[in-house]
């Protein structure tokens, strides 16, 4: 297993895909984490106790879970979620444990670290920002121009997306993470609902800023298909996704930009948009099943190994 240090950044289900993958390859992983989500258990406890909400956390703490059955008994029992006719349905039993811990000790890293000692996990879970953050979006659709605020409001959203911000505008980055940013080898980005997971690393500009900076190599994991994944709309071509963090970070270099055959439209230009940013487009197939809109990731971990190795096949 290789000791590369590599950071990937996302949130949701997308993250965690990554997360599977990058740990059948190495040993030092650090998940940098979005810090918006509003809905479910993470927005009722984020309201409540004005946390930052648990939910993406957890997920990435459990994706790394250590690999006996200590670390995954405990990573199954932080996923598990109660089921009642109560206030307590609903809620998973990692976003409880996590709360619990920054309420009492006012300090997120610190319970990351604790709750990732307790599941043994091989390397490291940050949050992007060290206060809950809210994503407002500005869409045009045939109706007109609509603002949307909240995670879960501008992942579902229709129309085409003319502006996203952050609430509040100049968040606090995480020192930790922008300090493994900057010591990595290698970044990743994605796959997931590209507004609400991947491009609040580009709209948090102290972030967006090491990001560029960094000496890492970086590689995007564009998402496998347009339309609905899920109860999220996952919108666009994987180009317009690019050219939407080019949007906010133009100056970026993207060295690989992955991407599933499937997702490609005729005559796209996404090979042209990739090297312009000095880059390199790698087409693998990497759906769990064809048409899936869910990344597999045995097949991810194959095409970072070879990225990794510099054994791609050209």
């Amino acid at each position: 297993m290789s000791s590369l240090h590599v950071v990937a950044m996302g949130g949701g289900h997308g993250l965690a895909v990554t997360l599977t993958a990058l740990r059948r390859i190495s040993c030092d992983i650090t998940a940098v984490v979005t810090v918006a989500d509003n809905g479910g258990s993470s927005g009722r406890l984020r309201e409540e106790f004005n946390s930052l909400p648990p939910g993406d956390l957890r997920m990435a703490l459990a994706a790394l879970c250590g690999d006996d059955s200590w670390g995954r008994g405990w990573a199954e029992i932080m996923q598990y979620r109660f089921t009642s006719s109560g206030e307590m349905s609903g809620h998973a039993i990692g976003n409880l444990l996590l709360t619990a811990l920054w309420d009492r000790d006012g300090d997120p890293v610190r319970g990351l670290d604790r709750v990732g000692e307790l599941l043994k996990v091989v390397g490291r879970v940050l949050p992007m920002a060290i206060e809950p953050l809210d994503i407002e979006g500005t869409f045009a659709t045939s109706y007109g121009r609509t603002i949307v605020r909240g995670q879960v409001e501008v992942a579902t959203a229709k129309g085409r997306v003319e502006s996203l911000r952050l609430i509040p505008a100049e968040p606090r980055a995480t020192p930790q993470a922008l300090e493994a940013i900057m010591k990595a080898d290698w970044l990743t980005f994605g796959p997931g609902s590209w507004f609400s997971s991947v491009m609040p690393h580009f709209l948090l500009r102290e972030q967006a800023e090491t990001i560029r900076t960094s000496p890492a190599k970086k590689i995007f994991v564009l998402n496998l298909a347009e339309g609905f994944t899920g109860n999220e709309f996952a919108g666009y071509s994987p180009e317009e996704h690019l050219e939407l963090v080019l949007a906010h970070a133009p100056e970026l270099r993207i060295d690989y930009a992955i991407v599933d055959p499937a997702a490609l439209r005729p005559g796209n230009d996404l090979r042209r948009l990739v090297e312009k940013c000095g880059g390199e487009l790698v087409i693998r197939e990497l759906g769990e099943v064809p048409g899936s809109f869910h990344h597999d990731p045995r097949k991810l971990a194959l095409v970072f190994q070879d990225i990794f190795s510099g054994t791609l096949l050209r």
